[in-house]
């Protein structure tokens, strides 16, 4: 199913804007061939709407030295859910938690730099009240990485495609704003109609005794 919100613009755009984080918009109108003020527009627009969450640097944690990773269940007491919450957020190796259904009631990603240091995180996660039971599984191995990109990449997918020229290769086609459609409409000149054409345009001449040839 495809995402909701992005046109297949947008989607090259977002893209673009992955695999080269430091582009300017120039670049990336370059890249699209599209016009800069098209490419500002869609980048306002999707940081407005909350698709684009920022541009701060995608980290590596085993590079940091985080290289252990553990998903921690908790099954918490009646009503302590807000203060068990409040308790992981001062714990930094807590990068994420989420409610879950089932027999555990908050999921959680934690990170370490060893075996032993998960073990001081998990003390430190358990030393909040209202934890009735808890459940830890390592991983050994990422097989697939966070990633968003895909689910981004079905609209571009789906987008029909221009057919190719002598001039160029074929490519999907290009979404625009109205702004641009606007634009253009506005440059380019209209093609008079035979009732608007003056007599010489329309090849009507006079010749020298005032006939018409």
């Amino acid at each position: 199913m495809l995402p909701t919100g992005i046109d297949e613009l947008d989607a090259r755009l977002i893209t673009a804007l992955a695999a080269s984080p430091r582009s300017g918009v120039m670049e990336l109108a370059r890249q699209l061939q599209v016009a800069r003020g098209t490419v500002q527009a869609r980048l306002d627009k999707l940081q407005s709407r909350g698709v684009i969450a920022g541009f701060g640097p995608d980290l590596d944690l085993e590079a940091l030295g985080y290289g252990v990773l553990a998903f921690v269940t908790l099954e918490i007491a009646q009503g302590g859910l807000a203060e068990v919450v409040a308790h992981l957020e001062t714990i930094p190796e807590v990068i994420e938690a989420h409610s879950t259904t089932g027999p555990g009631d908050l999921h959680c990603r934690v990170v370490a730099q060893s075996n032993e240091h998960l073990q001081e995180v998990l003390s430190s996660v358990l030393s909040v009240s209202g934890i009735r039971r808890t459940s830890t599984q390592i991983a050994l191995t990422s097989q697939i990485r966070t990633r968003v990109l895909p689910i981004v990449e079905m609209v571009v997918d789906e987008a029909p495609v221009q057919p190719a020229t002598n001039n160029a290769p074929a490519r999907p086609a290009a979404a625009t704003d109205g702004n641009e459609a606007g634009r253009r409409r506005r440059s380019s000149p209209e093609t008079p109609t035979s009732g608007n054409v003056p007599a010489r345009r329309a090849g009507l001449t006079r010749g020298p005794r005032g006939r018409k040839s």
